[in-house]
């Protein structure tokens, strides 16, 4: 048996469950965005798994960027301040452009990123996020697609880490409580 599960105290979404919900994303965008090519901009690290799984799913040509930023350190909750680690390559301006990120806790940092992409001037800004924590939201966010809605626990697993732990678990779970307290 894999270590990390044992450090798992509920799976929340299975592979199946995971990989089901992103070819349902992946055809809505494909749908929504046809006889266009979006760049889609996954933000690292914790984005990089969903990303790989969704450009797999979209049928349509794309084009794609990443963008690194950092607001947590090693903690569990974000610092509020986000530093960009890595910009992006691709000139955006006057393009359709979908920011995929992996979850959404307080909103802050994808509405900081959302704030600094439409600097770039791009025709068009959405938002595919994996995991919504709707409870920890700071301020008020939405998204143009969703995988799926958590409670405000603390997950790991498909990308997302605690002390960049766990990233590589093919599925989301609760990490139990007692390793971050």
């Amino acid at each position: 048996m894999n270590q990390m599960n044992c450090d798992i105290s509920a799976v929340l979404f299975d592979e199946y469950k995971i990989q089901t919900r992103i070819r349902e994303i992946g055809m809505d965008i494909s749908n929504e965005y046809n006889g266009k090519t979006p760049i889609l901009i996954g933000i690292l690290k914790g984005g990089f798994m969903f990303m790989a799984d969704l450009v797999r799913a979209i049928t349509i040509p794309i084009e794609m960027d990443f963008l690194a930023i950092s607001s947590y350190g090693a903690g569990t909750s974000s610092s509020g301040v986000v530093k960009i680690r890595k910009d992006i390559d691709i000139d955006i301006s006057g393009r359709d452009v979908i920011v995929v990120e992996d979850i959404v806790d307080s909103g802050l940092s994808l509405e900081y990123i959302k704030d600094y992409l439409w600097q770039h001037k791009p025709s068009s800004l959405r938002t595919c996020v994996l995991l919504d924590k709707p409870e920890a939201h700071k301020i008020e966010v939405t998204f143009d697609f969703v995988g799926f809605n958590v409670k405000n626990e603390f997950v790991v697993g498909y990308g997302l880490d605690f002390a960049e732990k766990y990233r590589n678990l093919p599925y989301i779970g609760i990490l139990k409580e007692e390793l971050y307290q």
